[in-house]
């Protein structure tokens, strides 16, 4: 719920930015902010840093750690903290004027940041400070950071490439906003309003009520209808009878983005994949990937295709012997047409009940938001001590956010969750963890905001919100990414929380997905909504059974955005200026042999992890690589036969979630578990090994 405005933030005509803000633990006084108040806020703060930067470079005094990194650490914290709540609102409950503001605001801020990377006067004393050798094991981490975040940036080319770098920088940020703001248009602007009862044949009761509030919520009161929220349509792929409504959805939803109006994203896709490949050229790599993945574990695309091909056919395999299954079914059925995308999930559903007795509508009653909450939070209180208080005084961006403290073993409080959980037409698709404020100690302790966004289907008033179990696996999963925030235990805010590499940031967040799935969480929290029953264990056994089920699909159209993704960004500049994006997807997924009933799970056109800023840019290959890591450490848990093993979870906590980006991500999986694991632990994961013999 939303608080009354505190006395420091509602002062008339002063902007929040300005005041105190003295909300528990100094969260943002959400009420008092107004679309309004941001653009000054960022002229002050980035007017702020530049002079923060002056300073230090101008200082007279020889380079130290404590008089360049460390302040550099303390720099620009005006502007984190603007910048903070900005990205939130922008991303769960935007509005006309927040989209206009961010698209003037984004490349001014990659411009401002790409000029401190820049900068000559910083680099030469970064340079003047040697490898740290003598310093403390984290302030030299910090500054190896420091060396190799400047170097890749450019700080040492000259005046010419520099000027070219900061072009490209600031037109990237310009793309990857367009390109998030037509997905988003895109995704508000569909609605299939479902008009009679014949349109509703095969929907669950609680889907049928869940549409219902959706149809409210976009103007159609007393109808249903479907979105473009994951949660709403593949939902209604998966159990809607009527096969024209399931295409319609189907293309509607793989077509954002490409509709050849002005949300279409395809020449955004072509000019950015071309700057990218520019950019790379000028910092002396072969193309956008091989100048990523440096920085990355996996080290050079060669290692990424190396992962995705070894698991590819396997998957491929499996998705086929399914394809051929359900084909089977529909012509048992007395159907005379081949299966389609938009049939996939529905028949899917059909086989997983045939081979296994499960069906998703058995599985959702036992699944309610509120158990599920209470499963993430108590998984993390007997791995790590912590607990969960709700708070109710903590001012918040929609009635619908939730707010815990968070303690620690000792009861002190480590942080505060806000828990973002229902799909609305202000917030964007997905599911992501994000912070107002991340952990650091540098001039004392600052405690973690760390913050979850879903878009899980809002039930009507007073019923209980239902979960899939891929919506379950969901909140674990950012759950995960959330204690990686909250537990970070470092000094500095530059290696804080997420802040590793993206190869290795997914292992946190996956590794939690285990322990929804597992028995020991499943009898004691997966209880039915109406009567409280637990779960039988029948069906928890079923469950179990079922659990690679679907993997060939589920992988094969992961591997698929993978791969044009990689094939992509291996482009050379001259290859890259000459991509068609359309094109360069079909021949790259036929090189392959994608089947042509699967599509990817993200097309080019609404690919946000790659074309919206870029932070999976040539990455998106990470989750399934932290995904051969997390099969390999939920496996020392499994090998003491404890999944809560007291010794194995203090290794977790000490040299993953709260390590942060302290040690090399090699260097501190291994501390870990004592070696790196291989990738068959992941086939064996998905039930993948056989096709893979």
């Amino acid at each position: 719920m939303a608080v009354q405005p505190s006395a420091s933030a509602s002062t008339p005509d002063a902007n929040p930015f300005d005041l105190a803000w003295t909300a528990p633990f100094e969260a943002p006084p959400f009420e008092a902010i107004r679309p309004e108040h941001f653009e000054p806020a960022f002229d002050a703060a980035l007017a702020a840093h530049r002079a923060e930067i002056e300073a230090i470079a101008t200082d007279p005094a020889a380079p130290t750690f404590a008089n360049t990194i460390a302040a550099l650490e303390r720099s620009g914290r005006a502007l984190s903290k603007v910048s903070a709540v900005f990205h939130v609102l922008a991303g769960a409950h935007t509005n006309d004027a927040l989209l206009t503001l961010e698209r003037n605001l984004s490349p001014r801020l990659a411009a401002h940041a790409n000029a401190i990377r820049t900068d000559g006067r910083l680099w030469a004393r970064i340079v003047a400070l040697g490898d740290g050798a003598e310093l403390p094991p984290e302030d030299a981490r910090v500054l190896e950071r420091y060396r190799v975040t400047f170097r890749r940036s450019g700080a040492g080319l000259d005046a010419a490439a520099k000027a070219r770098l900061a072009e490209i920088t600031t037109r990237l940020a310009t793309l990857g906003t367009t390109f998030s703001q037509n997905v988003l248009a895109d995704e508000q602007s569909f609605v299939l309003v479902l008009n009679d009862e014949a349109d509703l044949d095969g929907l669950s009761a609680s889907a049928r009520e869940e549409a219902k509030t959706a149809a409210a919520e976009r103007g159609h009161p007393g109808k249903y209808a479907i979105t473009l929220a994951r949660s709403s349509v593949e939902g209604f792929l998966r159990s809607a009878e009527r096969r024209d409504l399931r295409e319609q959805a189907f293309k509607a939803w793989a077509a954002r983005g490409e509709s050849g109006g002005p949300t279409d994203n395809t020449a955004v896709i072509a000019e950015t994949v071309r700057l990218r490949a520019e950019r790379a050229r000028l910092l002396g790599y072969d193309s956008f990937a091989a100048f990523r993945l440096e920085d990355a574990m996996a080290k050079t695309p060669e290692a990424v295709r190396a992962l995705l091909d070894r698991v590819w056919t396997p998957a491929r395999a499996r998705a086929l012997a399914d394809r051929d299954a359900m084909q089977e079914m529909i012509r048992a059925e007395g159907g005379n047409f081949a299966l389609a995308a938009w049939d996939w999930r529905f028949y899917a559903e059909k086989l997983r009940k045939a081979r296994y007795g499960i069906d998703e509508e058995e599985v959702r009653p036992y699944l309610p938001l509120e158990r599920m909450i209470a499963a993430a939070f108590d998984t993390a209180g007997r791995l790590f001590g912590l607990g969960f208080a709700e708070r109710h005084d903590v001012p918040v961006w929609h009635p619908d956010v939730r707010v815990w403290e968070v303690t620690g073993p000792g009861g002190a409080t480590v942080g505060l969750f806000f828990g973002d959980y229902f799909a609305r037409s202000s917030k964007r698709s997905g599911a992501w963890m994000t912070s107002l404020r991340k952990q650091e100690k540098l001039d004392g302790t600052v405690l973690p905001l760390i913050v979850n966004v879903m878009n899980f289907a809002k039930p009507a008033p007073g019923e209980p919100a239902l979960l899939s179990f891929d919506d379950a696996r969901t909140l674990f999963h950012e759950f995960g990414h959330a204690l990686h925030g909250l537990l970070s235990d470092v000094t500095y805010p530059t290696i804080s929380g997420t802040s590793v590499a993206t190869d290795f940031v997914e292992l946190p967040s996956q590794l939690y997905e285990h322990w929804m799935e597992h028995s020991a969480v499943l009898k004691r929290f997966a209880r039915h909504a109406v009567t409280g029953e637990p779960m039988p264990d029948d069906l928890i056994a079923r469950l179990a059974r079922a659990r690679t089920f679907g993997q060939g699909f589920a992988t094969v159209e992961y591997v698929a955005s993978a791969l044009v993704d990689l094939d992509l960004h291996v482009l050379s500049p001259e290859a890259a200026a000459e991509v068609d994006p359309k094109a360069f997807e079909r021949d790259s997924l036929a090189r392959i042999g994608m089947p042509e009933e699967i599509v990817m799970r993200h097309r080019t056109p609404h690919f946000t992890h790659v074309f919206s800023g870029g932070g999976y840019a040539a990455a998106y290959y990470s989750y399934m690589w932290s995904e051969v890591l997390d099969a390999d450490a939920f496996a020392a848990f499994e090998e003491t036969g404890d999944v809560f093993d007291p010794v194995v979870a203090k290794k977790l906590k000490d040299f993953v979630y709260a390590a942060g980006g302290a040690r090399d991500p090699v260097d501190a999986y291994v501390a870990f578990r004592g070696r790196l694991p291989e990738a068959d632990a992941l086939l064996k994961k998905r039930g993948l090994t056989e096709a893979a013999a």
